[in-house]
């Protein structure tokens, strides 16, 4: 089927409507709910001195919290993406914009992208393309360049999404070569790239590959929040065995193992995928992400609650991180990775 460029506005909109309601989320959780954090009663930590800023692509950030890619590329985008970078601009955390593919097919909707950086002018951008993109062009670093810098991105997400393109209707399913392409990406552009599943998890296995070919974070982005084959199913109204909503792999097990790549490589660990809470938030941290984000929660309440109630929620989320990590023994976000959570089976 030849996408033309209305096929893309419409679909993103589409995207943006089903992810505002409630049938496309997994019915599983994102496994966070197997873990329990170890009170350490003999906590001597300080509280009020309990500091989480970090360094993220020699930036400073002041919470280990991001904004994953959303949306753009139709009329309604530009104010969801405006309030997005707003609400980043005043936490200073990072914030992603959502495929840029339509930059590549269209003109007519750049601002929607660019506006990402207009409002948000000193902190970390990231931008978004799909595997298929990199894979059916002859120019990968020409195209990488081009995305970044449309907004001025401090890093680049290449998000794979085999379990959606598989799904939808529109779906492109050759992503023959792309380690190879990543490797001339990585070799070439000094941008650092984050590769991003979208909602299927990424293993070990898969990380090692991507982060072999130069990558310099993976968003493990694991199943637990929505699910993208539920998404398209959805679009297309189509009959298909229910299992197919739930494949995935959990995000918890995704940060875990992933972790265990930071002994062989350098490289910022995010974790995704159903973050909805302060809890499985911290929980992500101690099982090892540098920093954790999410997406439709985010679009949920910036849509229906604003800017003011959101940054409200995810600076309780802040608080009680620091509530944890006092709780834990835990003076710094470093120390919170090291040993302070459990399997909740293993405390019977």
């Amino acid at each position: 089927m030849k996408i033309n460029k209305k096929n893309i506005s419409d679909r993103k909109s589409e995207h943006v409507k089903l992810c505002l309601t409630d049938t496309v989320s997994y019915k599983k959780s994102n496994g966070f709910d197997y873990y329990c954090f170890i009170h350490f009663a003999a906590t001597d930590i300080e509280i009020n001195k309990i500091s989480l800023t970090q360094k993220l692509f020699n930036k400073t950030i002041e919470y280990p919290f991001f904004i994953s890619c959303m949306t753009g590329g139709y009329n309604g985008s530009l104010k969801i993406n405006s309030e997005l970078a707003k609400l980043a601009s005043i936490l200073n955390i990072p914030v992603g914009v959502g495929s840029q593919r339509q930059v590549l097919e269209n003109d007519s909707f750049k601002d929607t992208y660019k506006i990402i950086r207009e409002n948000n002018k000193n902190g970390l951008v990231f931008g978004n393309i799909g595997v298929p993109q990199i894979v059916n062009t002859e120019k990968p670093i020409e195209l990488i360049k081009r995305l970044v810098d449309t907004i001025e991105a401090d890093a680049m997400v290449i998000h794979v999404n085999p379990l959606q393109e598989l799904f939808q209707a529109e779906g492109e399913l050759n992503f023959h070569g792309f380690l190879n392409k990543l490797n001339k990406i990585t070799s070439k552009i000094k941008t650092p790239i984050i590769i991003k599943e979208v909602g299927s998890g990424i293993n070990y296995n898969s990380a090692k590959l991507f982060l072999e070919s130069g990558a310099r974070g993976i968003d493990v982005a694991g199943a637990g929040g929505t699910s993208w084959s539920k998404v398209e199913i959805e679009r297309n109204k189509s009959s298909v065995p229910e299992f197919w909503g739930e494949w995935g792999l959990r995000t918890s097990y995704c940060v875990r193992t992933v972790a265990a790549l930071k002994k062989e490589f350098n490289f910022t660990l995010m974790a995704s995928g159903g973050i909805n809470n302060s809890l499985d938030f911290a929980k992500s941290i101690a099982l090892g992400a540098d920093l954790a984000g999410s997406a439709r929660l985010i679009l949920k309440n910036i849509v229906e609650k604003g800017i003011d109630e959101t940054k409200n929620m995810l600076l309780l989320w802040m608080e009680d991180l620091k509530k944890i990590m006092f709780l834990t023994g835990s003076k710094n976000l470093k120390e919170l990775r090291n040993g302070k959570i459990i399997k909740a089976e293993d405390l019977f």
